[in-house]
């Protein structure tokens, strides 16, 4: 590769561009690397960098740049839609769930699991990723965990669910895709119980028996014959890695099915922003932070460049900290401006509760701008974010 710089606008058809003048992130571009296909790309392009480095020996295939993703400004969801949204996805979430729980009691008790039942509630969830993909994605930061394994199934199927949409799955790929999430962890049911509560960690011995959770999973699943094997192949595999790290096999790169890449990064991140008994919870900002360390050895680089595509660096739901020390909550993502969402301000400078006050970080004038400073936990400073989104 040989890397030559240029003024953005100076790009001609047929350039292939492999760098930037800042971070991909900071950009619209769903990919790292394109070519250049037309006048208007040239002018697309410009609109967000100022110089590009162009390959000048590329004779790859071609990967064009798809202008049909760049936002049009009345192309955000109403913040009362985003409420109705909210408040329809909770619906199904619950439903979900709670048809999540009576399964993991039958395998429990020795019975069969009602698997058609969760696929059938979990349809209309992924429905709801495609109504409105923020709103279902604030839900799973808004909500409260009463019991990790259960919930952390369905909030895998659903953030799997943002992701499949995001790089093109089909209807019947993304249904397959979120009943293997929601089943990923039905071998635990055959642990012990006190195994999965311990806060202290575990020995080698009981890490083994934990480990040996996707297998068992995957053999009380494939009791019902109708489950379709790509299902299984998603439960026995969602704790593989690229580097070939991961359990019970230690496959790695391709030799891990696609599904169960997608689960496998989707897994780790809802456990990273949920508490548990051994670990606290982490903001969505850290977990995000951590997929990207782990981009190209733990997990796909690819995947893990669309998923942050797919839920912004500052999820809708999420409660910051800006510049001024006021604190409020993500409200509406900004596809072109990343780190800039919009926000309701609920805190003033000093921490204290104020009448809220709707910003578009993108939109300012920069004699007074504002920006994130940091992302906080829920409740902090006993803010309730679930409240501005009933």
């Amino acid at each position: 590769m040989r890397l030559v710089k240029m003024p953005a606008m100076s790009l001609q058809p047929g350039m292939f561009v492999a760098e930037l003048d800042r971070p991909w992130l900071e950009t619209p571009f769903s990919l790292q690397g394109f070519v250049i296909q037309n006048t208007s790309e040239v002018l697309y392009v410009s609109k967000y960098v100022d110089h590009v480095y162009v390959d000048a020996e590329y004779k790859g295939r071609p990967v064009f740049l798809n202008l049909t993703l760049e936002p049009t400004a009345d192309q955000g969801k109403k913040r009362l839609e985003i409420k109705e949204d909210i408040a329809h996805a909770r619906i199904c979430f619950d439903n979900a769930a709670n048809t999540l729980d009576k399964v993991y009691d039958s395998l429990r008790s020795g019975r069969n699991g009602d698997f058609e039942a969760v696929q059938e509630s979990i349809t209309p969830l992924i429905e709801s990723v495609f109504n409105n993909k923020e709103a279902v994605a604030a839900l799973l930061r808004l909500r409260e965990s009463d019991d990790y394994r259960y919930h952390h199934g369905i909030s895998m199927a659903v953030w799997a669910a943002i992701l499949g949409r995001q790089i093109g799955l089909h209807q019947d790929e993304l249904e397959t895709l979120a009943l293997g999430c929601a089943m990923c962890d039905v071998g635990m049911t055959q642990l012990p119980g006190d195994l999965l509560s311990q806060p202290q960690a575990l020995t080698d011995q009981q890490l083994r028996i934990i480990r040996a959770h996707p297998k068992m999973g995957a053999e009380l699943v494939a009791q019902n014959k109708n489950v379709n094997i790509e299902v299984l192949a998603i439960i026995e595999n969602h704790h593989e890695r690229a580097d070939g790290s991961g359990y019970p096999r230690g496959m790695d790169g391709t030799s891990i099915p696609v599904l169960a890449r997608i689960a496998g990064l989707v897994d780790a991140y809802d456990a990273m922003i949920t508490p548990r008994p051994y670990a606290p919870a982490r903001t969505s900002h850290e977990a995000i932070q951590e997929l990207m360390d782990g981009k190209g050895t733990l997990f796909q680089e690819s995947l893990v460049e669309q998923f942050i595509q797919a839920i912004g660096l500052f999820p809708t739901g999420t409660l910051v900290e800006l510049n001024s020390g006021e604190v409020g909550i993500v409200t509406r993502q900004n596809e072109t401006r990343r780190l800039k969402p919009e926000i309701i301000i609920v805190l003033d400078e000093q921490q204290q509760e104020r009448d809220p006050c709707i910003v578009d970080l993108s939109m300012q004038d920069s004699s007074n701008e504002r920006w994130i400073a940091r992302e906080l936990l829920p409740g902090s400073y006993g803010v309730d974010s679930e409240e501005y989104f009933i």
